[in-house]
């Protein structure tokens, strides 16, 4: 759990600055929920998974900032289990192709100003949940895609997992020789006023950017975190091809590269 010293010096971040705790949504009523994580101080070594393994996924633009489980050889049942999940992401996506209903039952829009191919619809509920249980008829977001009329159609879910649970622990959820999880490291936030070295084919901050160590972002002023968000699986039970209904290469766009705040529930360490 989060010790008292590491919430004191939140809380003093936001007395000396407010936009920085804005920015990771660090709030009184946001405490209790950010106190059942667990505090990392470097991200979990997996030596066995190199950078080849993140563009066999569609990310190795990304390299250095994500982390993909390697698929496993099959075991028996694994492909009924992962089949019952898409069935049950399924009938959670039943009530909610009016994107409305989603807002109305407590699902929220992870950055909506910010253009994306993909807009995730979160339950923060739901996410703090998935820490501890896995329930695929409680997906912590819903994944819409925009319309032309400035809508939003509904085409997959994405289950989470605490930023420190075991692949073993994932493989119980959902089978690892079906779905690869992926979490996001090394990010480096950028020091006020350069938020502009966030884009562009030279960028050093953020998910596209070319700092990936600690020692890196301290010689570039930034602020170093070993992990934002946590482990994640999209699942878009639609599609015809087992591949797709799988897929990781929509996610490099379903989450922004600067450094907004969270998404609901789950958090920046």
């Amino acid at each position: 759990m989060f010790q008292v010293p590491l919430l004191r010096r939140f809380s003093s971040r936001c007395q000396a600055a407010a936009l920085f705790c804005a920015a990771f949504g660090v709030t009184a009523a946001a405490a209790p929920a950010l106190a059942q994580g667990t505090v990392q101080s470097a991200p979990p070594a997996h030596p066995s998974t190199p950078a080849a393994s993140m563009a066999e996924g569609g990310m190795g633009h990304m390299a250095g900032h994500m982390y993909l489980t390697a698929l496993r050889p099959p075991q028996p049942g694994d492909q009924q289990k992962a089949d019952a999940i898409v069935a049950a992401a399924k009938l959670a996506m039943a009530p909610y192709q009016d994107y409305r209903k989603a807002l109305a039952d407590g699902y929220t829009i992870f950055l909506p100003n910010v253009p994306q191919p993909q807009y995730h619809f979160t339950k923060r509920a739901y996410a703090i949940e998935a820490r501890w249980h896995f329930d695929p008829s409680k997906p912590t977001s819903l994944l819409y895609k925009k319309t032309p009329d400035g809508g939003y159609k509904l085409v997959g879910v994405m289950y989470t997992d605490r930023v420190h649970a075991s692949e073993s622990e994932l493989n119980d959820r959902i089978p690892l020789s079906i779905a690869r999880w992926h979490q996001h490291i090394n990010f480096c936030k950028a020091p006020h006023g350069q938020k502009a070295a966030y884009f562009g084919p030279d960028a050093k901050f953020g998910l596209m950017g070319s700092i990936t160590t600690e020692t890196a972002c301290d010689a570039a002023g930034g602020e170093f975190y070993p992990h934002i968000f946590g482990w994640m699986v999209h699942v878009y039970p639609d599609e015809t091809d087992p591949k797709k209904i799988w897929s990781t290469q929509d996610d490099a766009h379903g989450h922004d590269n600067m450094d907004h705040s969270p998404m609901a529930g789950m958090k920046m360490n």
